[in-house]
């Protein structure tokens, strides 16, 4: 199913070592202190006999939680494949009880199982697989690309029944004559998600949204919240915060939520005036001093902590080594003498869910290590999750909710009881919820893989002796404050990290002539057992890999028009 990278691990190593011995001079105080962490096994579909996929990247809405995922391949017992869809999308069944089990849709009955002699059941139905996958392609795009389609970050809730999410739309042709040209990225596109009584419904919102000379913007996360001006009064006011990855960390990019099909309106974030401009930064900026967040990245979640008090990041780098990485928005580090927004929060008095404009605020903090996902058979894990729908009464900003909700109904249902049960839990998001698709068997058109689950419970916040969250920056022996970034140190590792990464990624990709436009870890193109010489992919989940295709259909909304 999902191809594997291939990486030259000797030189990374050795830019690690620089950066680790860069950080050793700094004992940085956190608030986020791993008490223990729970395995809770792979996600569970009974309503297939036997399945293989990609991804798993969920939204609460309208009571449901949505998972989506890339590659579906329905097999019998005997492994014999029953069906393959490019991407699929299911309900967490009775998740206020059960973390595990899926209801999945389109499923039908795909004759009698040789090894059991029962009937086995696979994702078959006409929507779903006769239009490409639960995302489907249009007639033309369907044409072209017969039978293969596919979902990589999670949705954004613009309400409490709808949610928006970014994919790359990619052409691909599995035998090119020149091997650089298998992807070609057209650019991002926009799909509505919402939640119906017989299922989970898409639908695209408008063809390129992006172009593909630009950085994926929205492809690692989104986030919506309050303008910069004043709390809104209509909906239509709010500011949508787009982060792109990049081979050298991740951009920013900032559109009204009202505009978002329309990329002329976007303004992007220039780290060296530290302000939003018009002018958009290049596709391949190493320069780190130009990067909203230097670094290494592929999958990730950013999300408002109510344990923490501020943003989490929560994602996986391009290292392959299993590695859930977390950063925390430090609120005592802010960036710039704004005085609306000083050390504590805007006015120091914290934020809130929508307060987004803290993202250019205050400096995020040093990546930690958050837990180390025990990989399959197959290879290293991927597509490495974060969940804040369960253990989380405050999944939702509370603007979110309909004009006239009472405070004390600004809170959605506890999911997740058979893990945490609410009483004694601690408060909401002290447990988080991971994912991460395992490799059972590795390999490009015969592996086997599996969404996991484990559960995080958060240690009390330790106190700070010194009263503030060392970030990236730290004291100098002359007591003023020097920039982590303009060490020397840091400026040889992030020198060679971006060539050595440039360089590994080249040798094992090929792919040279697309680095930035989804992610620079890209992989080759997965066939199924009929295999296609040519297809269009839209990317809707992304991974460490690879592309995978889908295009929408089904719910319109005018939100974005």
């Amino acid at each position: 199913m999902s191809p594997l990278l291939r990486r030259s691990f000797g030189s990374i190593n050795i830019a690690l070592l620089i950066w680790v011995s860069s950080l050793a001079c700094i004992e940085a105080w956190t608030p986020i202190v791993v008490k223990n962490v729970t395995q809770l096994g792979p996600q569970i579909t009974p309503d297939v006999t036997r399945v293989s996929r990609d991804g798993g990247y969920s939204v609460l809405l309208n009571g449901q939680i949505i998972w989506l995922y890339d590659d579906t391949e329905c097999l019998d017992l005997g492994g014999k494949q029953l069906s393959f869809v490019s991407n699929t999308a299911a309900y967490a069944k009775d998740a206020n009880k059960n973390v595990s089990i899926l209801q999945d849709f389109g499923v039908e009955a795909a004759g009698k199982d040789k090894k059991s002699g029962k009937t086995a059941y696979a994702i078959l139905a006409d929507t779903t697989v006769g239009t490409g996958g639960w995302i489907s392609f249009s007639p033309d795009e369907l044409d072209f690309n017969e039978r293969r389609k596919g979902p990589g970050t999670s949705p954004t809730p613009y309400s409490t029944t709808q949610a928006f999410l970014f994919a790359p739309l990619v052409y691909v042709d599995s035998k090119p004559q020149d091997p650089s040209k298998e992807y070609q990225a057209r650019g991002m596109t926009l799909i509505s998600i919402s939640a119906s009584s017989k299922g989970p419904v898409a639908s695209r919102q408008g063809d390129l949204i992006v172009p593909g000379t630009e950085v994926a913007y929205g492809g690692f996360s989104s986030l919506l919240g309050y303008t910069t001006t004043a709390k809104p009064q209509d909906f239509t006011d709010r500011d949508v915060y787009l982060l792109g990855i990049t081979d050298g960390g991740l951009q920013l990019a900032r559109a009204r939520v009202g505009r978002l099909t329309d990329f002329s309106t976007y303004r992007f974030w220039d780290p060296i005036q530290s302000k939003f401009t018009n002018k958009p930064p290049k596709l391949d900026e190493k320069d780190y001093r130009k990067i909203y967040l230097p670094g290494s990245f592929t999958y990730g979640s950013v999300f408002y902590s109510p344990y923490f008090n501020t943003f989490i990041m929560v994602y996986f780098n391009k290292f392959v080594d299993s590695i859930f990485r977390i950063r925390f928005l430090d609120l005592d580090n802010p960036v710039g003498d704004d005085p609306i927004w000083p050390k504590k929060g805007k006015q120091g008095k914290g934020i809130a869910p929508e307060d987004i404009e803290a993202l250019v605020k205050y400096a995020w903090s040093p990546e930690q290590e958050l837990y180390k996902s025990p990989p399959g058979k197959g290879g290293f894990n991927y597509a490495g999750m974060a969940h804040p729908e369960y253990f989380n009464r405050q999944c939702f900003a509370p603007s979110l909710y309909p004009k006239g909700t009472s405070a004390s109904k600004r809170r959605n249902q506890w999911y997740g009881s058979n893990v945490v049960a609410e009483k004694g839990a601690g408060g909401d998001g002290k447990h988080l919820l991971l994912s991460w698709t395992s490799q059972l068997r590795g390999g490009f058109d015969s592996g086997i893989y599996q969404v996991q689950l484990a559960k995080v419970e958060f240690d009390a916040v330790p106190d700070n002796p010194d009263g503030n969250f060392p970030s990236a920056a730290a004291s100098s022996s002359d007591g003023e404050e020097s920039d982590l970034h303009d060490s020397d140190e840091f400026r040889i590792f992030l020198s060679n990290r971006l060539k050595i990464s440039t360089m590994s990624q080249n040798r094992a990709l090929g792919m040279r002539g697309i680095y930035g436009t989804h992610r620079p870890d890209l992989g080759a193109k997965e066939r199924s057992s009929s295999g296609e010489a040519e297809g269009i992919y839209i990317t809707f989940l992304f991974e460490v890999e690879r592309l995978t295709l889908n295009i929408v259909s089904g719910f319109n909304s005018n939100v974005f028009n």
